[in-house]
């Protein structure tokens, strides 16, 4: 039976020359690979992102594609974008669901795992 699988890997990174700390502006980018680890072509059709800020403000993104692309992904192919997002504090989290459907028109998301932005830290990581 064919399955529909797609694996997110996801690498944040803190932008200290666009941020502007006194006035509670942190820019973050995330750079996402997508690959298709199922047996079916899949296209990535909208996305859900969850943004919370250590202050407790969290945000809500929906949104179709993925900067400007609903892109088809073929069984052991990937595709990989950045974007980036604004907090108010220096740390916060993001994760998200993936809306797609598969070249068998069958719907289905794929989860976003969750991952700190950390302007204080030297590293920003991914928790999964």
């Amino acid at each position: 039976m064919p399955s529909t699988q797609l694996s997110i890997k996801v690498r944040p990174e803190y932008l200290p020359e666009r941020s502007n700390a006194e006035a509670g502006e942190f820019v973050f980018a995330y750079h996402v690979t997508i690959r298709n680890t199922g047996t079916v072509a899949a296209q990535v059709v909208g996305r859900i992102w969850n943004i919370n800020h250590a202050s407790g403000l969290h945000e809500k993104v929906r949104g179709l594609g993925v900067v400007g692309y609903q892109p088809l992904i073929k069984p052991g192919e990937s595709f990989e974008y950045s974007s980036g997002c604004v907090l108010s504090t220096p740390t916060g989290t993001m994760h998200g669901t993936y809306l797609c459907i598969s070249d068998e028109c069958e719907r289905f998301e794929a989860d976003i795992p969750m991952f700190v932005l950390d302007a204080l830290s030297s590293s920003d990581r991914t928790l999964h």
